[in-house]
């Protein structure tokens, strides 16, 4: 494991939302992050997708995550905005949230992110959401 790998490990460990959804740190690169989330039945809506509010959990993790690879050293991250775009039902066996730095400043991060369904029968994975964020590098407290 190298050291932005254990930078955003131990930051992302430190989410009891992360944990409380059952998603874990799939992949940290320089500029990109991904979050897988296992189906549970416990995270649907009313029709048996995923819900809304858990995509957007770990898809906004993984932007900010994504940001911070290239925050200045000693910094944190928080989000300062977000849109997400919702393309179809959150229907698989997993979900993985991606999330890619378009644009890294000093003090601001503007990242996207999407989210990929995954299903049991290996179709190619679907597109569920879409998200366009913007990242605020601050001080840890």
């Amino acid at each position: 494991m190298n050291d932005l790998h254990e930078r955003i490990a131990a930051s992302f460990n430190a989410q009891g939302l992360m944990t409380t959804l059952g998603a874990r740190l799939a992949h940290v690169q320089d500029g990109e992050v991904r979050i897988e989330l296992p189906f549970d039945a416990r995270l649907s809506q009313q029709h048996g997708y995923v819900h809304a509010g858990a995509i957007t959990s770990v898809v906004d993790s993984a932007c900010g995550y994504a940001a911070l690879t290239r925050g200045p050293e000693g910094c944190d991250v928080v989000t300062a905005e977000f849109k997400t775009n919702f393309l179809r039902p959150a229907i698989g066996q997993r979900f993985v949230a991606v999330g890619r730095v378009v644009n890294a400043g000093r003090q601001l991060a503007v990242v996207t992110g999407e989210v990929l369904a995954h299903t049991a029968n290996g179709a190619e994975p679907k597109v569920v959401a879409l998200m366009q964020a913007t990242m605020v590098y601050v001080q840890p407290r």
